[in-house]
């Protein structure tokens, strides 16, 4: 039991402790600080986003440095973190140098975070061709697998940028208490942590984290979780003026990345299909084609949250939008847009698939697919049978899209599906940008003996997958 002296000392302390200026008392119980984040939002080569979530209504500042001691440290103009925006703030840092190393740390109320005591270090956009990697993935879902490995074999890559292809979270909701829940859950995953205050993340969703499984245009919720993507996400941009969503261009280095929204603007999938069935609504689309004809870029990504091909036949991908898919395909061909492809999520597996556009003028547009990041992987999809399958499903793990570009002695993208612990699951697809240009066909040459056997096998009216 505690004596006298020693409950007089107790208060005495105590009473010190609450006499403090505001400031010293909340540095002292390590508070105010930070909820989530920092995490690194859109870059460019003379500027770097930084979001992060604080506890309180507080102005948050970002202290950043080429040097490690922070000898030559500056401080963002602080910016109060709101409740109307649920804390959340997003800070751009500008003014720096292309292709570059910063160190950065984070003061809540002018206080460090005690939590978070050593600092981070992010890297600005590169301005000039050097090579690049790209890491993708899609289908996180925390309810399922709180401890997600797979980000520390994503970290371990090394990637210059990383890319959400939707499925973010798995809300499956309409209220926005259940969305602001599983977004705090998923970005306090630890083993993500290192991946988002170091690489640069930009997101679009699917219908896990747009509404309700399976969800599209008809959804009378999604103006609110519009909302909440763009309160949790830290992109360059979202739609157009006219035109709300998720939508936008994105330029790293020699390559442009379109990111599309594949649920705002969709049509239900079981429309019967013609032209004027819809995955992107006439703004996005019209935004599309505008931007793919202004974009000098060696490399356009087209990045979509479910898959380019036909695989999924009766599900909710590109298979139940073919014509408006064709459209933008025959719209790529007829305006000469060169050095076109695709990656994609959704199906709990992953594909490397071909639209063999080179047969009708234009050049084969090739589909990177990867999920899910945590999510229960999906067999019941392999049997599917896209235009031209290259490399057999792969079901084993969890997984992530890697794009390695290289642009010395000619620009080429390495394509490849990677396990849980960092793995090519098979031999990548090696692609030229010399092959993205009109009347070049290059499937066959890319394909694996075995898919091309089972092809030939379909083609002659046996089953895909037969063992003779």
């Amino acid at each position: 039991m505690m004596n006298r002296r020693g409950f007089l000392w107790s208060a005495s302390a105590l009473g010190t402790l609450f006499a403090l200026p505001k400031r010293l008392l909340a540095a002292t119980l390590g508070y105010p600080r930070l909820l989530q984040g920092p995490m690194v939002g859109a870059t460019t080569p003379d500027s770097v986003t930084i979001w992060s979530r604080a506890t309180g209504v507080f102005d948050v500042a970002v202290d950043y440095a080429t040097n490690r001691d922070f000898s030559d440290a500056k401080t963002t103009t602080p910016v109060r973190a709101d409740p109307a925006n649920d804390l959340t703030t997003r800070i751009t840092i500008p003014g720096l140098k292309p292709d570059t190393e910063y160190f950065y740390r984070i003061r809540t109320d002018g206080i460090g975070d005690r939590n978070q005591p050593l600092p981070f270090r992010v890297r600005t956009a590169p301005a000039d061709r050097r090579p690049l990697r790209i890491a993708f993935g899609s289908c996180a879902r925390v309810q399922l697998d709180a401890v997600q490995p797979v980000f520390e074999a994503i970290r371990q890559m090394e990637p210059d940028l990383f890319l959400w292809l939707g499925d973010n979270i798995y809300a499956d909701s309409d209220t926005e208490a259940a969305f602001t829940d599983l977004y705090a859950r998923q970005r306090s995953v630890a083993s993500l942590q290192p991946l988002l205050r170091s690489v640069p993340q930009l997101a679009i969703w699917d219908d896990h984290d747009f509404g309700f499984n399976d969800s599209d245009g008809t959804s009378p919720v999604k103006p609110m979780t519009l909302k909440l993507f763009d309160r949790w996400w830290a992109n360059p941009a979202g739609g157009t003026a006219d035109t709300p969503g998720v939508f936008f261009r994105y330029s790293f280095g020699p390559v442009d990345i379109f990111m599309l929204d594949g649920r705002y603007h969709r049509d239900p999938p079981k429309v019967p299909n013609g032209p004027a069935k819809t995955m992107l609504g006439a703004g996005q689309k019209a935004w599309l084609k505008r931007e793919l004809k202004a974009s000098k870029a060696v490399f356009k990504i087209l990045a979509s949250s479910t898959g380019w091909s036909r695989a999924e036949s009766g599900g909710d991908s590109w298979a139940m939008y073919l014509d408006e898919r064709d459209e933008i395909l025959n719209f790529i061909r007829d305006n000469r847009i060169t050095g076109c492809f695709g990656i994609s999520g959704d199906v709990h597996m992953g594909e490397m698939n071909c639209v063999p556009w080179g047969d009708k003028g234009s050049y084969d547009f090739y589909d990177l697919v990867s999920s899910g990041l945590a999510q229960m992987l999906n067999p019941r999809f392999v049997d599917q049978t896209p235009e031209v399958r290259l490399r057999a499903p792969w079901v084993g793990s969890a997984n992530f899209g890697i794009l390695d570009f290289r642009f010395d002695p000619e620009p080429v993208v390495e394509m490849s599906v990677r396990n849980v612990l960092g793995g090519a699951v098979w031999d990548p697809v090696v692609v030229k940008a010399a092959d993205l240009v009109n009347g070049r066909s290059t499937w066959r040459t890319a394909i694996d003996r075995k898919e091309l056997e089972r092809r030939e096998r379909a083609g002659r009216g046996g089953g895909y997958y037969e063992s003779k």
